[in-house]
């Protein structure tokens, strides 16, 4: 990358960070009640997104209803109604009821989306779509707002046209949501979500790594970009769209923001006494740990294939009420929960082992002629 368009780029995203941090608080409205409480029916609701969905819209006081097929965590919520059922061909328990919003959240296949918009398309305003950010053609496009080319999927003959199987699903599903729901469907699509119970420990990774301290293995350059969502903001987004009846399709993460200034952050939140020590992709490449290392993907902004992912467009969120917690607080809350989680039911993943970062820096430091940080 030349000087002009790696100072470009570090610029930019210093200028996406100063709007993230003008934008926090959106969990201080959690304890205010919404003036027009309303029905809502959550399609899961008891995996990693949809309980914090539930807290926040009990808080706002609404009146919730699960449907899931009553297998995941079914001892949270006690008070609140359960439904149970199957989106592969078991929707009886919804048939004849009313609610004034719907939220899906686990759909991956169109035929579950076309299934419930047909049952509930006259008994429920607004439809709800948790889609990804997944869905473009094409990650080499910098900044794609809602507007950007969508991948292509062909569900006849199960194969990827463009983009990735994941994405054109996930298109084909928002499409079926509007098909069902025309001109009552919001579609939200949020990029890598994180906060406490994240299951794939890519962004709690470095939280749980700064809390141990010392020097820490870090990818590529500080003005690298990274995008995330705290689960909380998207839930609580979700519902702000639905308590404003708000229609249209959203992309849904923090600005583009550099990764060093997020672990200056996350080390802030939980006042750690960790120091950084970077090291290029080649070299972490050759001792194969680059995959492990790099969880945020923040090194991709070097591959013309993948040059726009987490540099997406989310000023159309941001100006329909999406805001976000600090950093520092989703880092400490990330903590606390994997802490308090029993070390057998912690989430590994792939990530890299605190040996194995000892032996990479040994070996980095090596190479620089035994200079340490």
């Amino acid at each position: 990358m030349s000087t002009s368009r790696r100072d470009f780029i570090q610029a930019s995203l210093v200028a996406g960070g100063g709007l993230y941090l003008g934008l926090l608080g959106c969990s201080g409205e959690e304890g205010a009640p919404s003036p027009d409480p309303l029905r809502i029916l959550i399609l899961g609701g008891t995996g990693f997104i949809g309980p914090h969905q539930v807290d926040y819209a009990l808080a706002r006081g609404h009146s919730v209803t699960l449907f899931n097929r009553g297998m995941t965590n079914p001892h949270l919520f006690p008070g609140v109604e359960k439904l149970v059922g199957d989106r592969n061909d078991d929707l009886d328990a919804l048939v004849g009821r009313e609610w004034d919003v719907v939220i899906d959240n686990p759909s991956m296949e169109p035929s579950w989306v076309r299934l419930s918009t047909e049952v509930l398309k006259d008994s429920v305003q607004q439809y709800l779509f948790i889609s990804t950010l997944s869905v473009f053609a094409n990650d080499g496009v910098v900044g794609q707002d809602e507007n950007g080319v969508l991948g292509e999927y062909d569900e006849a003959a199960d194969e990827v046209v463009t983009g990735s199987a994941y994405g054109g699903k996930k298109v084909l599903c928002e499409k079926a949501a509007e098909a069902g729901f025309p001109g009552r469907t919001t579609v939200v699509r949020p990029g890598l979500i994180t906060g406490p119970g994240d299951p794939t420990m890519r962004f709690p990774y470095w939280p749980v790594r700064l809390s141990r301290g010392g020097e820490v293995l870090v990818p590529g350059e500080y003005a690298d970009p990274v995008q995330w969502i705290d689960a909380r903001d998207l839930a609580e987004f979700a519902i702000h769209l639905c308590e404003q009846s708000v229609y249209g399709t959203f992309n849904t993460c923090s600005p583009p923001f550099p990764m060093g200034q997020m672990l200056e952050e996350v080390k802030g939140g939980l006042s750690s006494d960790a120091t950084f020590t970077w090291v290029p992709e080649d070299f972490l490449n050759e001792q194969e740990v680059l995959r492990q290392l790099d969880s945020l993907g923040s090194t991709l902004v070097r591959n013309p294939d993948y040059a726009g992912y987490n540099q997406y467009n989310v000023e159309k969120a941001i100006a329909a009420g999406l805001t976000f917690r600090p950093i520092g607080v989703t880092s400490k809350d990330t903590v606390d929960w994997y802490e308090a989680t029993p070390e057998e039911e912690r989430p590994g993943g792939r990530l890299l082992t605190p040996e194995r970062e000892a032996e990479v820096l040994a070996a980095w430091h090596e190479a620089q002629g035994g200079q340490t940080a």
